[in-house]
């Protein structure tokens, strides 16, 4: 099934922050926040057993457990196996690192083989307190998390979870399935394979306002020209551009800093909010499906609603084209 078919709407949630992605979230504050994202009508929630080993789908798990299965659509991850044991080193989550230090203790294994694909899924289910998944992702098969080892982390994954997700969706048991990743090369060497075939994928970070030349280059091309959909993960660049002082998961450095700089007075000017500018950049370009954004606070969903539905002038877009704050190759709103 194609995402366009598959999901409800343009806004999803994604859980990533409620895993003590950057810091301890109270459960109230998680619950509380998954709950304003269904009264306002969210229906496509995001999340994996990375995001604070298991806790991010223990706290959404928590929630949609009270909500009729049938209207929503949830996805998670594969590629990350947490243990019951608890870890007693510092994890090595390459570029990552100390990303969900205030998660779970568990150890968190990577492993992309089939049988820890198919353990992942069960844990994830009982953890989600829910008897089916409608979207898996293969997460996290890139540079970031693997280095020069990221190949043979590919290569595992081929032969291993893409089979089996392939199986699994083809027997009726999951509806899609595609890569999870925060690069492009992971998802244009799959797009380039015989067999199998993905459903689309979920790119985090690589097609929002800051960053999106690369994926411009050859992924998009290579997706439409397939009829793939993507899920923009991280449309906000890990928070700078709501307001936040992250971007790639790190404090931000002072070329981006001056770039939202630049971004934020042209907003100013014709009257935006930076928010809808990042919501309605990502979801210009044909292939996009829906965006996820991260939240740990009611009032946060309230605004990424608004900035779905706020009027963008024209001018804007004209405006921050002629900046050069956006690639010339980018769809634009006004465009369509």
């Amino acid at each position: 099934m194609s995402l366009k078919e598959l999901l409800p709407g343009k806004l999803g949630f994604g859980t990533a922050p409620l895993g003590n992605m950057f810091r301890a979230i109270p459960d109230a504050e998680a619950t509380a926040t998954v709950e304003a994202a269904w009264q306002q009508g969210v229906r496509y929630y995001d999340t994996a057993p990375f995001y604070g080993a298991g806790l991010a789908e223990e706290r959404l798990g928590e929630v949609l457990s009270t909500k009729p299965r049938d209207e929503y659509v949830l996805s998670t991850k594969v590629g990350r196996v947490i243990l019951d044991e608890h870890e007693t080193d510092i994890p090595d989550f390459g570029e990552k690192g100390g990303l969900f230090e205030h998660g779970n203790p568990n150890k968190v294994v990577h492993d992309w083989t089939a049988d820890a694909t198919e353990r992942s899924i069960e844990d994830s289910l009982k953890r989600l307190r829910t008897d089916r998944l409608d979207i898996v992702w293969v997460h996290d098969i890139a540079q970031d998390f693997h280095g020069d080892q990221w190949l043979a982390k590919f290569e595992e994954a081929r032969t291993g979870a893409f089979r089996v997700l392939s199986r699994l969706r083809d027997e009726g048991v999951i509806k899609a399935w595609g890569l999870g990743v925060n690069k492009t090369e992971p998802i244009e060497l799959t797009l380039a394979l015989d067999e199998p075939r993905p459903d689309g994928f979920l790119l985090a970070g690589r097609y929002t306002l800051l960053d999106h030349d690369h994926a411009l280059q050859r992924l998009l091309p290579m997706a439409q020209e397939q009829g793939l959909g993507m899920v923009v993960g991280g449309p906000y660049s890990s928070g700078i551009l709501a307001g936040g002082t992250h971007f790639e998961y790190q404090e931000a450095p002072a070329h981006i800093i001056e770039r939202v700089t630049r971004l934020k007075d042209l907003t100013t000017q014709h009257g935006v909010s930076i928010k809808a500018a990042a919501l309605q950049f990502s979801l210009a370009h044909p292939v996009t499906t829906a965006v996820v954004a991260g939240a740990t606070k009611p009032s946060r969903i309230t605004e990424d609603q608004a900035a779905l539905t706020e009027t963008v002038p024209t001018a804007f877009w004209h405006d921050l084209r002629a900046a050069g704050l956006v690639s010339p190759a980018a769809p634009l709103p006004h465009d369509a």
